[in-house]
């Protein structure tokens, strides 16, 4: 089988900028220890201090680009996957697609001349972490990048394609074009509820692009308010992933799987009317380092297994190893080489 390109995903690229910091550090932006904010003006010059520390690592990161970062490293097949998103033109940028490119990802940014590349400081005091994202010049992205020839083969090349719900964000008409040109080609078609909010306030774009969905990804808790905003009236995860699957689909070529995550709880499936419970593999809670990325890598686990066309359980198997594996990482990060057999 050609694995050249087979997987494209698009989304918010952000770079993840981790350091060891002080209390100095905390109290002048004002951090709180184990919480998840956007930047206010007061916390844009910490970008540049955390760069100039000794212990600073950069992580490509955003949610598309850490579930195809973590597809490519299980696949281990050079270019199978390719990533679109905008950066700025400056040093984050660079280092995020240097990072992305190291990782065996071919990513096509747009630079935008506007603004800086989106970030996220993860600080780091006596092991704690809070972090503070900026999404600057992730959310310039535009349709007419992605109509660019150069982006269009990567569309045209692949055969599976997996976008965030967060993109819904910035943009709907990107997301719509490719799903239609999935749908059009007979190609699979993914995305992901990704949060809340996106299920409560981006409601209109998420549903437009429902039916061309063939997987849909998700976390119990955005599933639990997909049916609070559709009037399911039931919490019930089970019920809300065999609705989401039989929900309307714009093409029959292929049914609709729905894959809803539950922490430490098992994996739910609907397909065919029916639903599938897959246990996730224990693990201590000494091992826990960091639940940062971990959903974003269950899906790059599922997407290994599934541009393969392995079955559905081998798909849930790589999905909770590669979580596995994360969890007991900072950050959406992973070995060399994975020891998935």
């Amino acid at each position: 089988m050609e694995y050249d390109g087979i997987l494209l995903g698009m989304g918010n690229p952000l770079l993840d900028i981790s350091a060891v910091v002080d209390q100095d550090f905390w109290n002048k932006y004002e951090i709180e220890p184990n919480n998840a904010i956007l930047a206010e003006d007061k916390h844009l010059p910490m970008y540049d201090e955390m760069a100039a520390k000794p212990t600073v690592e950069y992580i490509a990161g955003g949610a598309t680009q850490n579930s195809i970062r973590v597809a490519q490293w299980i696949l281990q097949f050079p270019g199978a996957t390719s990533y679109m998103g905008s950066v700025g033109k400056d040093k984050f940028g660079e280092e995020m697609k240097k990072n992305a490119q190291d990782a065996g990802v071919n990513v096509h940014y747009y630079e935008d001349e506007t603004a800086p590349t989106g970030t996220c400081a993860v600080c780091v005091l006596d092991g704690e972490r809070s972090l503070i994202a900026n999404l600057s010049a992730a959310s310039c992205y535009k349709v007419d990048q992605l109509k660019r020839p150069e982006n269009w083969t990567l569309v045209e090349k692949a055969k599976f394609y997996y976008i965030a719900g967060f993109f819904l964000t910035v943009s709907p008409e990107s997301i719509q074009l490719v799903a239609e040109h999935a749908a059009a080609n007979n190609k699979i078609f993914s995305m992901n509820l990704s949060a809340p909010f996106i299920c409560e306030f981006f409601r209109d774009p998420q549903e437009k692009a429902l039916p061309y969905m063939d997987f849909v990804f998700g976390y119990e808790t955005e599933a639990r308010t997909f049916s609070k905003v559709h009037g399911w009236e039931t919490d019930n995860v089970e019920e809300i992933a065999l609705k989401i699957s039989q929900w309307p689909k714009a093409s029959g070529t292929h049914k609709r799987i729905t894959v809803i995550t539950q922490g430490a709880g098992p994996v739910v499936v609907a397909e065919d009317g029916k639903v599938k419970l897959f246990p996730v593999i224990p693990l201590p809670k000494e091992k826990l380092v960091d639940a940062n990325g971990t959903g974003d890598a269950f899906v790059g686990g599922f997407l290994s297994q599934l541009v393969q066309e392995k079955p559905i359980a081998e798909c849930v198997r790589a999905g909770c190893y590669a979580s596995n594996i994360i969890f007991q990482r900072s950050g959406c990060t992973y070995p060399e080489k994975p020891d998935f057999a």
